[in-house]
């Protein structure tokens, strides 16, 4: 039997929950700004990267979870009023929880209406998950031009940046750098 590996994910910030990690599948670096979901190979480094890998790997699948990304888009900055809630409320209209009690405990499965609405589903059920736990954890970078978001679980609930390596530290330096040029020389 031959295991297919999962491809390289070229993204800065991994390791978000699903949602999260949903929109940061756009970034921007030093090469300018990237959309891993702008062909087929970047979505199935993304399902790979989720355990969605049996997911359709087709233009329907990719379809419903760039939409999917662009309502939870809207709905995490606030943007789009009640439409963003709408179109996130239809996504979940097209699956469900199915939750029975099995040989060994509770078994809990998704059902959806078709397997090319699981990944853009799932994504958006973790939302969900996340605004019934914490809302005001769920963040957007405060790097200056940085895209990326993240559900803060610091203790303090303090995080600010996606990662304190890159934009954390350029935040602070561009502090340090300020204070330094105010500081008259001699």
């Amino acid at each position: 039997m031959v295991t297919e590996e999962a491809p390289l994910d070229p993204r800065p910030l991994l390791g978000e929950p699903v949602s999260m990690d949903l929109l940061n599948t756009t970034w921007v670096d030093a090469a300018g700004a990237h959309d891993l979901l702008d062909d087929l190979p970047g979505l199935r480094t993304w399902l790979h990267g989720h355990g969605l890998a049996g997911a359709p790997l087709a233009g329907a699948t990719l379809t419903r979870l760039v939409r999917a990304r662009e309502a939870l888009r809207a709905h995490a900055s606030g943007l789009g009023g009640a439409e963003p809630a709408r179109q996130l409320n239809a996504v979940l209209a097209r699956g469900r929880l199915l939750r029975s009690i099995g040989e060994h405990g509770p078994v809990t499965e998704v059902a959806v209406d078709d397997p090319a609405d699981l990944p853009a589903w799932t994504a958006v059920e973790d939302y969900l998950q996340l605004l019934g736990r914490h809302p005001a954890r769920i963040r957007r970078c405060a790097g200056h031009g940085c895209l990326l978001h993240f559900y803060d679980t610091s203790k303090r609930g303090d995080r600010r940046w996606c990662s304190m390596a890159g934009c954390g530290n350029r935040a602070k330096a561009a502090r340090h750098y300020a204070r330094a040029r105010r500081v008259p020389q001699g």
